[in-house]
């Protein structure tokens, strides 16, 4: 196997490096400080291609691999947090179901739009008494008597994108069942909804630890008339759309878990070889070496399983019943956990220093905390990998 990048890959890597330092990271501070989200630096960001990145030619995107859109996302998350997460939902969260499941007329539709930046996307699952258990989604989609449009009501939270966003994938239950025993349980179907849609507005804006310039809204749903052909899939299908599209999620918080405890780490080796202590460079304490010795270990492990599932959803492109759910929650639940430990860890390196705004470590440690939560906790991510092993 061969573990290094090839030349495409390098350059891709080397674009969205000098992107990131040039014009994400100067606004980096302000964006978190000022709860605001940084739409100059998404429009940049549609300029340069990168809205589109793993959207194939024919429907307005790059067509690059999953791959390439990944190490995008660790890059945007080594300066910024927010940023990145921008990027992962529009793309991870909106446009790969619509790619993945939509009709060839939602694709012409919505993908070019999407790709090019024009617009923006976002992702309805989450509601106030509905996280991990999905079965308790009370956002209820109605079909009219003669077919055409559905009536959606109901409530979404947390919602990555939120208000900023243009075109939403939303997840709601529209059938009831019973099995053979009385049980009975909730069939989900999936909507592209748009933001215009009359019945459709936002609630409250969320006051976030960390991530704070994303646009994190509640969504609300009062008789939203939904066209009949905005239908994503087949109806009952919804909660599969939804659980193929968080393992594609996971990926993409992976990468800006990985992004993250990069940048601080970074930051962090600048700062001991240069700090002084009792006469000597932080850098010469055998502490401080062994515990950097661990940290980057622990970063090349988590970049190494954050590829992997990449190149596991890339396979699983060409069919759509592959899956890739172990590799997907194995780079999360790594990832995430390492970006926890390195930034928490790279803030006591750097000591009173580390606790200031100005030096950006902190703001890395409240937003990877997030990582350990969105897209399915840890918890999940365990339940996910250990459900393979003993089935």
């Amino acid at each position: 196997m061969d573990f290094q990048l090839d030349q495409a890959h390098e350059m891709a890597r080397s674009l969205f490096r000098d992107f990131a330092e040039t014009e994400v990271k100067p606004l980096a501070i302000e964006v978190d400080e000022e709860e605001r989200f940084p739409r100059e630096t998404v429009d940049k960001m549609a300029k340069n291609g990168f809205m589109g990145i793993p959207i194939p030619k024919e429907y307005g995107g790059q067509g690059c691999d999953v791959l390439t859109y990944v190490m995008a996302v660790e890059e945007l998350a080594k300066v910024c947090g927010t940023t990145s997460v921008v990027l992962s939902a529009h793309s991870s969260l909106c446009m790969d179901p619509i790619l993945t499941f939509g009709t060839e007329e939602q694709k012409q539709k919505y993908l070019p739009e999407l790709a090019s930046g024009r617009k923006l996307g976002a992702f309805g699952l989450t509601e106030p008494g509905a996280g991990t258990d999905a079965q308790g989604v009370q956002t209820k989609a109605v079909l009219s008597e003669d077919g055409t449009y559905w009536t959606l009501n109901g409530s979404k939270c947390f919602i990555t994108n939120g208000k900023e966003a243009d075109v939403y994938i939303i997840i709601a239950y529209t059938d009831i069942v019973e099995d053979a025993r009385g049980r009975k349980s909730k069939k989900f179907t999936a909507f592209i909804v748009d933001k215009d849609t009359p019945g459709f507005t936002f609630g409250t804006k969320e006051n976030k630890m960390g991530i704070r310039g994303s646009s994190t809204y509640e969504l609300i749903f009062q008789d939203a008339k939904i066209p009949a052909e905005n239908q994503l899939g087949q109806r009952g299908k919804g909660f599969p759309i939804a659980m193929h599209t968080l393992d594609g999620g996971r990926i993409g918080i992976a990468a800006q878990a990985l992004g993250l405890a990069e940048g601080a780490f970074q930051r962090t080796l600048d700062y001991v070889k240069e700090r002084k202590q009792f006469g000597r460079a932080l850098a010469k304490f055998q502490n401080t070496q062994f515990q950097l010795a661990n940290l980057a270990t622990e970063i090349e492990a988590a970049q190494l399983l954050v590829y992997k599932a990449a190149c596991a959803k890339q396979e699983a492109r060409s069919d759509v019943k592959k899956r890739f759910s172990v590799e997907a929650a194995k780079a999360k639940l790594f990832a995430a956990e390492t970006a926890m430990d390195v930034t928490t860890k790279c803030v006591q390196l750097m000591g009173g220093y580390g606790y200031i705004r100005e030096y950006e470590v902190e703001r890395m440690m409240r937003d990877a905390k997030i990582t350990e939560i969105y897209e399915g906790t840890s918890e999940v991510q365990r339940m996910v990998i250990s459900g393979s092993l003993l089935k």
